[in-house]
């Protein structure tokens, strides 16, 4: 079951505006990674299903981060069917992330009360997501539908929530060019965790690169 409700996992992404994501076949590097991003002020995580038993490495990881990281809503993200969602759910994910979207997946969140964000490519899956009760929708991939799709979309649909994943990266420019077309938040995987920093364990400079990432995201929304 969720340690957070759907209110407060909402309320962990937007305060912040950035979902790390990322996977790694080692549940020791994750939990390291999850508690970098941690202490770089991150307070929602999305683990990817990858590779086999990724599962296994997602429930590892979030009963040592209940401990570690209390405060960390951890999801589980490349879910494109209701099976994979339940499974996730039942070993604690606090909300599903899919590249595409599905109503099934979108059913047995809502059963649970888990936030469910799907891929969305145009204005049409949006629309569909949100009759179906996604109150957060992934615009992906967004390096290949760039600011200008969020921009045009908030035009007729003012009251979505977009979170943008895909080619995302931790500089001003990218990050500033997304929150002021209207972004409600990131997702952020390789630019964030670069593989030399993986390779050396240097963990240290992911707390480093969460916390720049999340001081240009606070300063972006003001301006």
């Amino acid at each position: 079951m969720a340690r957070f409700d759907k209110i407060a996992v909402m309320e962990k992404i937007g305060s912040t505006g950035m979902v790390p994501v990322f996977y790694h076949p080692d549940t020791e590097t994750v939990m390291q990674v999850v508690k970098a991003c941690y202490a770089g002020g991150v307070r929602a995580f999305e683990f990817t299903n990858r590779g086999d038993f990724a599962h296994e490495i997602f429930a590892a990881v979030v009963r040592r981060a209940a401990t570690e990281c209390p405060e960390m809503a951890i999801g589980a993200g490349s879910i494109v069917d209701a099976p994979t969602a339940a499974l996730y759910m039942q070993s604690g994910a606090c909300f599903i992330v899919g590249p595409l979207f599905n109503p099934e997946v979108a059913r047995v969140c809502n059963r649970r009360l888990v936030p469910y964000t799907p891929g969305c490519g145009s204005v049409t899956e949006v629309g569909y997501a949100q009759e179906a009760g996604c109150d957060l929708c992934k615009i992906f991939p967004g390096d290949v539908l760039g600011p200008g799709m969020v921009k045009g979309l908030l035009a007729p649909l003012p009251w979505s929530k977009l979170m943008v994943t895909g080619g995302v990266e931790p500089t001003e420019e990218n990050l500033t060019a997304w929150f002021h077309a209207g972004a409600y938040c990131v997702g952020m995987g390789s630019k964030l965790f670069p593989a030399h920093t993986i390779g050396q364990a240097d963990w240290n400079s992911i707390t480093g690169n969460c916390r720049d990432a999340l001081e240009i995201i606070r300063k972006a929304r003001k301006q």
